[in-house]
């Protein structure tokens, strides 16, 4: 199966020479690129031929004859290179191909390496498929027929640096330093890859013969580098060889030996050995001999093992030569060799199988040549005796001496000195001499536990073991360094560790003498001792100044050397095994630390003394031995720290490095003395050292380190140059270790006192203090420290290599570590040190910073630290020092203006900067290829370096967001690419390398982002880097959010990205490890695309919108990843039609996948269960360490929380305590994990909310800002009821997290009010096709499937069906239920939401056509059911169905709690009161006593009220409350049951009691028209007044109107109200100014005084009335009927009336509906006063003899109301005196005329509304603004029509209720009135100058007596103003009223009736009166 594809996988690679090598240059190919520029080429991968430019041609050629290759291929070369400039900023195109091309071939010998890799083999495997090896075995075995090793070899011989430097210099094509150093780096890669290519074959199947040869042929001619090592290639090509004779495997076990034996050419060709033999002995000498030597003893001992193998007597010749054959290799000094050229190869200890290899090779020789082993030793012990008789005689010892056992024993050393991969390769040295604690550790060869330890390992512990025995001195000191190297590893120190304990103790026959054997602990420290006493009796006295120069008995040069090797020994134990350091430093007969101690006192050289500090630095690693380490260390004054006045020397190690070191130039003893300190300082830290000689403290410690060390490092001579660099890190190191763990504490900022002496003196301050203080002052080390920053840059851009280039890359992140500790700890310094009382003065660092740099003159500290970005690949740690750096920086707006200039003001150095943050953001933290070594050192720093590039990553873009937040320029606009001289919206993106764009930021983010979208696994960052994605997601976001970044950065994402649409593709994101990562990549994903899908409908891109919504809404699969490549489609089209797919299935919709992937539910901590610590305590502890992260969330600091307790575990005292401390410190850790997961859980529910939120907001910009005709009205409400349904489920869980309700309720809120909206606009659409048959046109549009049979309409209301709604309902029940007491804010959304929802079922407001009265009472009874009251039958049962818990709830809210949820509670219950028709709410709310709570609420209202009416208010919340509350209760007032329990709970009688509504404020006319600026929300206190005055008239109106049973009782109450307010009552009825407002106020005092201020309510009221008290009602009431006729006056008027319009035409902006409200509110007014007249008529008069007449007989004022008036002020007729009749007939000509004018102008809006969209545009616009005052241009035609639907249906009703209501009532009332008066005046008067007065006068007692009857003193005034009719009134009244009621208005009120007839079915009325007066106008008065 895998044949053919192999075949077509590597068909191209066959020709893999030629892609290593070059495809040729070639004649056809010159002249066809010779012609490019006129005639075009033909370019790969493009179509259609290419013009190029002359210049690219001349490049081309100059590139082909350069590397030798077509010049087509140069020519795509340099099109390459010029596409990738913008990623090598700085260099020219043909620069970029000469990279290219070596990178290629880099890449193609990489590949060749992998492949060769993964054969299967004898050394090692990859974890691939066993497929995968056999197919890259093939392959690569077909490669080696084809001549691999040959082609390797000749191509590693050719490609040489040098050479191929000097051809590129001839042709310019080398560039910046950096530049050659990347093509330099990329030959080597390439020569090494190859050389390691052969390497690896080697290590899986050896060579064979001929590639042996041909191998064994380049090493003779192989030569070594100039420090005498061989370089990586030929080390490569070394080990290949050796592992071609490597036949350690016999060893093995049995069957794979077999197998391996079968394939091992050195066994299975015939005349391997033959061949290889006779090469290898042709004495002919290679050009390193040593090199020959290494492979003849490897050879040797591959004849040596082979002659172990049961069969080989054919190969006895051969065999028997090995002897002779390692004879050759020891005499050409094959450990030397070994030792100097291969072990020291800087390559050497990059691979394990280098060191595996030669491990083998000793041990095999030591073990398979014992022999040869023991000739070493007696020839060694032989040349030991000459050397000693030699001396004895005072000869020169003999020149030609061997020493091959001591290069043995030092290659030994060297090679296990370094122990890169832990292997511990040393152990098979080690036998157990005693049982080690683990089993395990058994003879550990291969990690097999034997029982007895193998022969191997005997043999080579018995070679350690013997070798020590006898030691002749000549050995002495390579045994020792052998043995340093073999101690190396925790094991094998312990073993070495027993090994001189043992050789030391009294049972080893003591042949040397009483010391035991001079290897020995006893031996070594004996001598010691003995020195120390020698030396000591030398000390000279402190006054002779001369004995620096050693006295003649010190210690020789020999003994120095033996005492050096046994000091690292020691060193080297005691690092590694702390056994060992404390059992030295325990035996009191050898006192190590004190000797040493001692020692360093003497007189000896720098050089052992710096030893022996190293030696005592590795015992100062345990806590226990440093902390007596640093007393003894003050004690010895090894640097004097206490001066004593009598001495004139100082002594110490001051001096010795002032005057010793100083000049010699060499510093070993400094650098030894900081190691010292800096052990110490890490493993324990004493406060008060030094006390009771001097003031305790560090100080005087840090002094020399700070004075002596560091600020004069620069200015001393070196001798090695590295040298300088070594002292600057080792006491760097220090300061960064006490900065480090320095935490400021109050204490450290007073002085504390201590006595020394009798005297008092002030304490040392901690280090940490001194060097904060230093850092936070222009001092010489913050300047030597930003030197050293500059120096370290400078060196680092020339990339060459120097002396000590580790050690200044070390010192140069020291000192950027201070920098970032000092600025992570400054602001916490500062603080303390303001609040203390020290006289310090300190400036921020940040400010230090941006300081004059000495040497440059400029400001360029932050640019510096910086430019060490741009190193980011070559030195990550560097690099994220200073993007720390930067970030602590730039949270400050200030520095950040002044930094964008220092970096932008110098060109190549902007360049430069700009390609370092990028470079650094464009890192590949892709594993890098697969490493064998498993754990190893290298791989450690390697994931090191991984996560270092990451963490700067992560630090940069904080950097980037910090910065976004400061007002521009700022470092972010720069960095992402923005205009910083122009404004910042100008700016224009591109891509980069379009008009000359750089690479930026922006683009690294993207590509960041960008990588894996192009396939079905979406963006790679997301999953590998969720953090570093998140951030992306954040930069981006901001940007777009930002006013000024917007545009650009949204149309460049939009255009040249697609950026939105291919990432949104793959939400949801699922990487359930990063949880709130991934949450947040969402969030930060989904607000952009908000902020997109807003902005694009603004600006009309339809487009664009509308693709992104299908993406989010589609419920049908979509065709993903449409690439435009074929491939993609295809192979979709392959999958769908294997997998029979159905493309009618639907797909969840993305914006609900989004929802699933957030989870509600939140795993919460176990709580706490402590053994010791107070639980309350803890707890509060944890409080007290919380603080606010970057995010703004409250999380707990774990290090301070850790701290803390660790702290209190300390303190305590006594015995228990130590035996509990690790119970205690388990609990503590139990602690810190409980907070950890509880910081997680809050971070957790953050991300949460966070999503949600960005998901609600996403949601709502679909809703709200798309434009609606995008989505199908029917498929808007499926996605919102969908929306909703999930959303519900998934809050209602019982797992699901309470923080998250706020938003999902705030969710719901918006998506039922848009589900309500939906709906009823497609009830609506289908109401206006016709009134008449709305329902049936509806369920026909609706887009049901079949048409619905027209019988029967009532299938489903909307799209959805009525099924969903109720689910919907039952579900926002719920919520609210789950809310349970608290969470009253998220129930306020649920009411708003539950509102919007009843709403749906509220029938929409449809136009009063006036038609109705087409249809009988029958046939409106016996109608169907309609849609509206079907569904608002089922809610109202649904919500019954949850019965009183509901109740409760909602009752509860509305009566106390937030405002908001008070009134939405209220405006809820109002709802559901209106439209239950069982009354169960109602019944509830005054059962339970809600209500009466309600209406008892009022009282408190009235204080706050009346502190509203202020000029200037307090808050408006109250208003609002108080009306919402008048709401519902006029609400239930209109239910008849409601009214009677509020009669009941006293609800007028509250009212009466309230005083705010005696409070009314004056208006001033002139200063309300003065206002220049009315205010905009805040109303006038008269407006305010009014909003509190009318719902309480508002309520008295209905209460009167609804309680039908109790009327009188409530019109007694009413009048009360009415009373007890009187003077602002009759305050109102004068009306001194006349606006819409005050005219409402009249309009309803009207209605209610014309229904309770009657004569026969007195009557009713149940006061016991005294005389006195009535008269005062009476008056009351005579007071009230006097104003309202007077108003008559006012508006039956006309002059007056236009005024009234003027006015207020100049006032208001929105006057067209104003003009409404104020001819409805005058209409209203007239009514009400007609209605009053004619109660007032009916019930004072029950015959007509005896009417009552309200008006004179006097028609005149209809005449003169015509003319002009001038005095407009005064009323017409003073209030006193009664009007006359003249009004009524006017008022009624007056309306009759309306009435024709309203009627056409209703009859013309329904036309209007049925063909709006024919209206002329203007007229719709016109319309639209009376809705919708601002803004009506924005919005689409269809919601023009909306709006212009809204506004004709509101005239039209306006009008109908004016025609029904007001006009016809007046018309009628006037007509009777009218007939009444004339009746009376023309019937049964009788005029007062008549004769019969007697008669009058009686007439007149009865009508007196009749009315004292009802009780009422009412008509007195009416009698005296109508005691005077003459006559001559009336006569004239008759003539009059016949000219008034002439025919013209006779016919118009028959007219009127006619049309009326049509809208009620009462008739006739207006008929028969007219009749009647025509009648008695007829009739004479006699």
């Amino acid at each position: 199966h895998a044949q053919p594809w192999t075949a077509s996988l590597w068909g191209p690679y066959k020709d893999i020479w030629h892609t290593v090598g070059n495809a040729p240059k070639n004649v056809q190919q010159h002249e066809k690129v010779q012609k490019a520029s006129t005639e075009g080429v033909a370019i790969q991968g493009q179509q259609g031929a290419r013009l190029l430019p002359e210049q690219l041609i001349k490049e081309a050629f100059i590139l082909s004859d350069l590397f030798d290759i077509g010049e087509l291929a140069a020519v795509e070369l340099l099109l390459s290179g010029e596409h990738q400039q913008p990623h090598f900023p700085g260099l020219t195109r043909g620069l970029v191909a000469v990279l290219l091309y070596w990178d290629g071939k880099r890449c193609i010998a990489n590949s060749l390496k992998a492949l060769i890799q993964s054969r299967r083999g004898k050394t090692w495997t990859l974890e691939l498929s066993p497929e995968l090896v056999s197919m890259t075995t093939r392959f690569t075995d077909e490669l080696m027929e084809q001549g691999l090793t040959y082609k390797v070899l000749t191509l590693v011989s050719q490609i040489d640096v040098n050479n191929e430097f000097e051809k590129l210099q001839r042709e310019r094509g080398l560039g910046s330093e950096k530049h050659r150093k990347e093509v330099s780096d990329l030959i080597k890669e390439c020569r090494q890859s190859l050389a390691e290519s052969l390497f690896a074959w080697a290590c899986q199947s050896p060579l064979g013969k001929e590639d042996t040869l041909l191998l064994i042929g380049h090493l003779e001619r192989v030569t070594v580098e100039a420090d005498g090592s061989l370089d990586a290639v030929n080390l490569g090509l070394l080990m290949a060889l050796l592992y071609c004779f490597d036949i350690s495997f016999i060893e093995q076990g049995t069957e794979e030996r077999d197998d391996m034996i079968h394939q091992f050419p050195l066994l299975t060709e015939k005349q391997y050995i033959a061949t290889i033999h006779s090469r290898l002995q042709d004495s002919q000498l290679w050009k390193l001999p040593g090199l020959q030597a290494t492979v003849r003893l490897a050879w040797a001992l591959a004849l040596r093992g082979i002659s172990q193998l049961p069969d080989v007597t054919a190969l006895a010749e051969f065999t028997e030569a090995d002897e002779a054959m390692a004879e050759l290799a020891i005499a050409d000094n094959v450990f030397l060799f070994l030792t100097e050229s291969v072990v020291v190869s800087e390559n050497f200890y990059q691979d394990e199988f280098y060191i595996r290899r030669v491990h083998n090779l000793i041990t095999d020789f030591l073990a398979l040549m014992p022999m040869k082993v023991k000739q070493l030793r007696n020839r060694a012990d032989e040349d030991a005796r000459m050397i000693h008789m030699s001396m004895q005689m005072g000869n020169e010892p003999p020149i030609s001496l061997r020493r091959d056992l001591e290069h043995l024993m030092l290659l030994i050393g060297e090679l296990y000195k370094k122990n890169p991969f832990h292997l511990e390769l040393a152990l098979e040295y080690w036998c157990l001499s005693e049982p080690l604690q683990t089993p395990t550790i058994m003879g550990s060869y291969l990690g097999v536990a034997h029982q007895r330890p193998p022969q191997r390992q005997v043999v080579l512990s018995k070679f350690v073991r013997q070798m020590g025995d006898l030691l002749p001195p000549t050995i002495y000191i390579p045994y020792l360094k052998m043995l340093r190297g073999l101690a190396n590893g925790p094991q094998c120190a312990h073993y070495c560790f027993s090994l001189l304990k043992v050789n030391g103790s009294s049972h080893v026959e003591n042949i040397q003498g009483a010391g035991g054997s001079p290897v020995s602990w006893e031996h070594f420290f004996h001598s010691l001792t003995l020195y120390h006493e020698h030396l000591r009796k030398d000390l000279p006295s402190a006054d002779s100044v001369q004995y620096r120069h050693l006295p003649s008995r010190g210690i020789t040069q020999k003994e120095q050397d033996g005492l050096i090797a046994f000091l690292q020994l020691t060193s080297t134990i005691i690092t590694w095994s702390e056994n060992a350091r404390l059992a030295l430093c325990e035996q009191p007969q050898w006192t190590p630390v004190v000797v040493i101690l001692g020692l360093l006192q003497c007189s000896i050289p720098p050089v052992l003394k710096a030893e022996l500090l190293k030696t005592l630095a590795a015992f100062g690693k345990s806590p226990e031995i440093a902390a007596s380490l640093w007393q003894s260390l003050e004690y010895t004054q090894i640097l004097q720290t206490v001066r004593i006045p009598s001495q004139r020397q100082a002594i110490g190690i001051e001096v010795e490095l002032n005057e010793i070191e100083s000049r010699c130039e060499e510093y070993p003893l400094t650098r030894a003395f900081c190691q010292l300190i800096s052990t110490l300082v890490e493993s324990s830290f004493p406060s008060n050292l030094g006390a009771g000689l001097r003031p305790p403290g560090f100080d005087p410690y840090l002094q020399f380190l700070r004075d002596s060390v560091f600020l004069r490092f620069r200015t001393r001579a070196y001798r090695r140059a590295a040298e300088k660099w070594e002292v600057a890190e080792v006491v760097l190191e220090v300061f960064y270790k006490l900065l480090r763990d320095y935490e400021p504490q109050l204490e450290d900022f007073v002085d504390q006192f201590v006595e020394l002496q009798g005297e008092e003196i002030i304490a040392y301050k901690p280090p940490g203090f001194s060097l904060m203080y230093h850092m936070l002052n222009e001092s010489p080390m913050l300047e030597l420290s930003l030197s050293l920053l500059e120096e370290g840059v400078k060196q680092l851009d020339t990339y060459a290599p120097f002396p000590g280039k580790k050690h200044l890359e070390k010192a140069v992140q020291h000192c950027l570590a201070l920098l970032n500790l000092t600025l992570q700890k400054e602001n916490h310094f500062m603080d303390l040190l303001r609040e203390s009382q020290l006289a310090l003065i300190v400036s921020p660092l940040e400010q230090l910073l941006q300081g004059i740099n000495p040497r440059t003159k400029k400001a360029d500290n932050v640019v510096n630290i910086a430019r060490y970005l741009y190193h980011g690949n070559s030195n990550p740690e560097l690099a994220f020092e200073s993007a720390k750096i930067l970030c602590c920086i730039s949270c400050n707006s200030n520095i950040q203006i002044k930094l964008v200039g220092d970096f932008t003001h110098d060109q190549s150095i902007s360049q430069k900067l700009m390609a370092g943050f990028v470079e650094c953001l464009d890192s590949e933290d892709a594993e890098e290829s697969v490493r064998l070594e498993e754990g190893s050192e290298l791989e450690k720093i390697e994931k090191k370096f991984i996560a270092i590039r990451h963490e700067t990553r992560i630090h940069i873009l904080n950097l980037l967001i910090t910065s976004l937040e400061c007002n521009p320029p700022n470092l972010a606009l720069y960095l992402l690419g923005f205009e910083l001289k122009k404004p910042v919206s100008t700016t224009n993106l591109q891509d980069p390398g379009v008009l000359g764009c750089p690479r930026t930021c922006l683009h690294a983010i993207l590509n960041i982002l960008e990588k894996g979208t192009e396939g079905r696994t979406g963006p790679v960052a997301v999953r590998e880097s969720p953090q570093l994605a998140e951030l992306c997601y954040q930069v981006i976001y901001q940007l777009c959010a930002c006013s000024d970044t917007s545009g650009p950065t949204m149309r460049y994402l939009r255009t040249s990205q697609d950026f939105l649409f291919s990432q949104l593709q793959y939400l949801p994101f699922s990487n359930k490890e990063y949880e709130i990562s991934m949450l947040n990549q969402m969030s930060w994903l989904m607000k952009t695309a908000s902020i997109e899908l807003r902005v694009t409908s603004l600006n009309r891109q339809r487009s664009h919108t509308q693709r992104l919504l299908h993406l989010l809404l589609d419920d049908m699969p979509v065709k993903p990843y449409s690439d435009g490549e074929g491939g993609m489609e295809d192979e979709n089209r392959s999958v769908s039609g294997f997998l029979h797919f159905d493309t009618a299935t639907k797909v969840r919709r993305k914006i609900l996948s989004i929802l699933d992937s957030i989870d509600f539910s939140q795993e919460i901590p176990e709580p706490l269960q402590l053994d010791f610590f107070d639980r309350a305590q803890i707890e509060q502890v944890i409080a007290n360490c919380e603080h606010k992260n970057l995010r703004g969330q409250t999380v707990c600091n774990v290090k301070l929380l850790h701290r803390v307790l660790v702290a209190e575990v300390n303190a305590l005292q006594g015995m228990a305590a130590i035996g509990q401390r690790p119970l205690l410190m388990e609990e503590i850790s139990t602690v810190l994990q409980y907070v950890v997961g509880r910081n997680k859980l809050l971070q957790c529910l953050h991300a949460k909310r966070h999503a949600l939120e960005s998901w609600r907001q996403l949601v709502e910009i679909i809703l709200t800002a798309c434009p609606q005709d995008l989505i199908q009205a029917e498929d808007r409400q499926l996605i919102i009821r969908d929306i909703l349904q999930d959303v519900h489920d998934k809050i209602l869980d019982d797992e699901a997290a309470q923080e998250l309700m706020p938003v999902v309720a705030g969710a719901v809120f918006t998506l039922t009010a848009h589900l309500s909206q939906a709906v009823r606009t497609e009830q609506k659409q289908t109401l206006v096709s016709g009134p008449g048959d709305a329902h049936y046109a509806f369920m026909l549009e609706s887009s049901f499937t079949s048409p619905v049979p027209a019988e029967n309409p009532l299938v489903g209301f909307a799209s959805i069906g009525d099924s969903s709604l109720h689910i919907i309902l039952k579900k926002l029940l719920d919520f609210i239920l789950k809310t349970g007491g608290g969470f009253q804010r998220v129930r306020t959304h649920l009411y708003g939401s539950l509102h919007y929802y009843l709403q749906i079922a509220q029938r929409p407001d449809e136009p009063d056509t006036l038609e109705a009265a087409k249809k009988t009472m029958w046939e409106r009874l016996t109608a169907p059911e309609d849609v509206f009251s079907k569904l608002q039958r089922e809610n109202i049962a649904i919500i019954e169905s949850y019965g009183a818990a509901l109740m409760e709830v909602v009752c509860r809210d509305a009566c106390d709690g937030h405002e908001i949820g008070r009134m939405l509670a209220l405006a809820l219950l109002d709802r559901i009161v209106s439209v239950d028709k069982q009354q169960q709410w109602l019944l509830y709310l005054s059962n339970s006593g809600y209500l009466k709570v309600l209406v008892d609420s009022l009282v408190e209202d009235d204080r706050t009220l009346q502190s509203l009416l202020t000029p200037q208010p307090p808050l408006l919340k109250a208003l609002y409350t108080y009306e919402s509350k008048m709401a519902f209760l006029t609400r239930v007032a209109k239910i008849q049951q409601g009214a009677l329990e509020l009669l009941r709970s006293g609800v007028i009688v509250r009212l009466a009691q309230c005083q705010v509504y005696d409070m009314r404020p004056e208006t001033d006319p002139q200063s309300m028209f003065g206002m220049r600026d009315p205010p905009m929300f805040i109303p006038t206190p008269v407006d305010r007044y009014r909003q509190i005055l009318l719902p309480a008239l508002q309520l008295c109106q209905v209460i009167l109107t609804s309680s039908m049973a109790q009327h009188l009782q409530a019109a007694g109450q009413v009048l009360q109200f009415l009373i007890s307010h009187s003077d602002t009552i009759q305050a109102i009825l004068r009306c001194q100014d006349v606006s819409a407002g005050s005219l409402q106020e009249l309009a309803l005092l009207t209605g209610i005084i014309s229904k309770a201020a009657l004569p026969g309510i007195l009557s009713e009221l149940d006061v016991d009335v005294n005389e006195g008290s009535l008269m005062e009602l009476q008056g009351h009431i005579g007071r009230f009927q006097r104003q309202c006729l007077g108003l008559l006056s006012r508006f039956g008027g006309s002059d007056r009336l236009r005024q009234f319009k003027f006015q207020d035409d100049n006032v208001e902006g929105d006057k067209v509906s104003k003009k409404d409200e104020v001819e409805l509110a005058m209409q209203q007014i007239c009514a009400n006063v007609m209605e009053y007249c004619q109660l007032l008529m009916l019930q004072s008069s029950p015959t007509f003899q005896h009417a009552v007449c309200l008006f004179t007989p006097s028609l005149s004022e209809t005449v003169n109301r015509d003319g002009p008036r001038q005095d407009t002020q005064a009323p017409v007729v003073p209030y006193w005196r009664l009007p006359g009749l003249g009004i009524i007939v006017y008022l009624l000509k007056q309306s009759a005329n309306d009435f024709f004018s309203y009627y056409d102008s209703h009859r013309q809006s329904v036309s209007k509304l049925q063909n709006v969209e024919q209206l002329p545009p203007d007229e719709i616009k016109e319309l639209c603004q009376s809705v919708m005052p601002a803004g009506v241009d924005k919005i689409s035609t269809a919601q023009k029509y909306v709006l212009a639907r809204r506004r004709l249906v509101k005239v039209i009703n306006n009008r109908a209720k004016l025609l029904c209501s007001f006009n016809l009532i007046i018309i009628e009332t006037c007509l009777f009135i009218l007939w009444r008066h004339l009746e009376y005046y023309l019937l049964h008067c009788m005029p007062t100058d008549s004769q019969d007065s007697l008669f009058a006068s009686r007439t007149l007692f009865k009508s007196r007596r009749l009315q004292d009857s009802f009780g009422s003193e009412t008509n007195l005034d009416f009698r005296s103003g109508l005691a005077i009719v003459s006559q001559h009134d009336l006569d004239q009244l008759q003539a009059d009223a016949i000219n008034a009621f002439g025919e013209s208005l006779q016919k118009k009120l028959l007219d009127i009736e006619g049309l009326y007839s049509k809208v009620r079915s009462r008739y006739s009325f207006i008929q028969a009166l007219v009749r009647r007066i025509r009648g008695l106008l007829r009739t004479s008065r006699n």
